[in-house]
């Protein structure tokens, strides 16, 4: 070979090897920031967002091979969502879900351009999040839970369960901005009700036995409370208090009785939502826009019943009660 051809052959070479290496280079997967209140880790996560995470499985997203999952936990201290999110920037997420609406705040403060998936979330509206449920505008959309209307159903319910009943304690996560909407709205249904209501703000699990006594100081015959995670991730310690002081309670959450042990629970179907969820994660991952998907609202509701433990506080609890609900836990 003459030192010409030689020279320009490896001049070709030159060229292609890089060419070569970037084509071999693994492709980018996207980046998922999960964040939310409750302890845990993906593996070791609460089962109440099982069918999010495999919904979007079922889309084909699978963690480590089509996309980077990075499960962020609060681990119960709402303070924390702010250094989380900064975390979910940092670490270049292409999109960000919140199962709370702390850490949805946080994420908004910390990103105006990510976009965030509201996985199911109380009342995106009268908290800021986005500027109509139609139209959310900026880069949050989601799911949204309609928490301050049911909150006043289920006082209402309770109320049915014990007629006599006049006062109620409210446990409720002050911190959060969805509480004192509830609050708000239970205040206005126990009007109409004849109920006193005795609001006891919970901060750690550390406050839940002071709460019950301060209640029980004040004579409380029932229990309610609202739908923050704090009570999710509490759930058989507020219901062990329920039971020890023999207090009818109603929940937001059906695992707050199915998991928790506690009486009732009234509650829009979650896992319908979360999967909802996934979706739209797929979609927003495919090219839309959040600003252009409409937050969606829950379709259907549920109402749960927990036999065992209305037998054991000696509750007989009326025949119209027992017909209205979807399921009875023997």
């Amino acid at each position: 070979m003459k030192r010409r051809e030689f020279i320009t052959l490896l001049g070709g070479a030159v060229v292609a090897w890089p060419l070569a290496a970037r084509a071999q280079q693994p492709k980018k997967i996207p980046r998922l920031c999960f964040l939310t209140f409750d302890p845990g880790t993906l593996l070791s996560r609460s089962p109440r967002f099982d069918a999010f995470f495999e919904g979007l499985r079922d889309l084909g997203y699978v963690n480590g091979q089509t996309i980077a999952i990075d499960y962020l936990s609060a681990e119960g201290v709402g303070e924390r969502f702010p250094a989380l999110a900064a975390e979910c920037v940092r670490r270049k997420a292409d999109i960000i879900a919140v199962s709370t609406t702390p850490a949805a705040q946080a994420a908004k403060k910390a990103t105006r351009t990510i976009p965030i998936v509201m996985i199911a979330l109380g009342d995106p509206v009268g908290t800021g999040l986005v500027d109509n449920l139609a139209h959310p505008g900026g880069n949050v959309t989601g799911m949204s839970l309609m928490v301050p209307e049911l909150a006043a159903k289920r006082l209402g319910l309770l109320k049915q369960a014990v007629p006599e009943m006049s006062r109620v304690l409210v446990l409720s996560y002050l911190a959060d901005p969805i509480a004192p909407l509830q609050v708000t709205a239970l205040q206005e249904a126990a009007r109409s009700l004849s109920v006193t209501l005795v609001v006891q703000d919970i901060r750690s699990a550390d406050d839940l036995e002071a709460a019950f006594d301060a209640g029980l100081k004040q004579s409380v015959e029932g229990l309610i409370t609202t739908a923050e995670s704090i009570f999710v991730v509490q759930r058989t310690r507020v219901s062990e208090l329920a039971a020890r002081h023999k207090l009818p309670a109603i929940y937001p959450f059906s695992i707050q009785v199915t998991d928790g042990g506690g009486l009732m629970a009234y509650d829009v179907i979650i896992p319908d939502l979360h999967r909802s969820a996934a979706l739209y994660v797929d979609r927003i991952l495919k090219g839309a826009k959040p600003s252009e998907l409409p937050v969606q609202q829950p379709s259907s509701v549920r109402f749960v019943i927990n036999l065992k433990t209305a037998k054991a506080l000696g509750l007989k609890l009326p025949s119209a009660l027992l017909s209205i609900a979807d399921e009875l836990i023997e």
